[in-house]
């Protein structure tokens, strides 16, 4: 009957490593998509702001870009 503890003891103590293992992989894998996701949307945001700013240079009259130069 001691043996059969022992081992129910060890299956539960594996199943326990096995599971916090898992969560861990998981909570890796979560942060790794959340940081793609996050420099995807910066990457758009950017990519937005410089087509609106150069939608707003290109409004500009040539003599008003000129006279900002000098």
């Amino acid at each position: 009957m001691r043996n059969v503890e022992r081992l129910t003891s060890l299956k539960s103590e594996l199943l326990d490593i096995f599971m916090s293992m898992e969560v861990a992989e998981h909570e890796r894998r979560s942060r790794t998509a959340a940081q793609r996701n996050l420099r995807a949307r910066r990457g758009i945001e950017l990519h937005r702001e410089f087509k609106r700013l150069s939608e707003d240079i290109a409004e500009l009259p040539e003599d008003a870009v000129e006279d900002e130069m000098h």
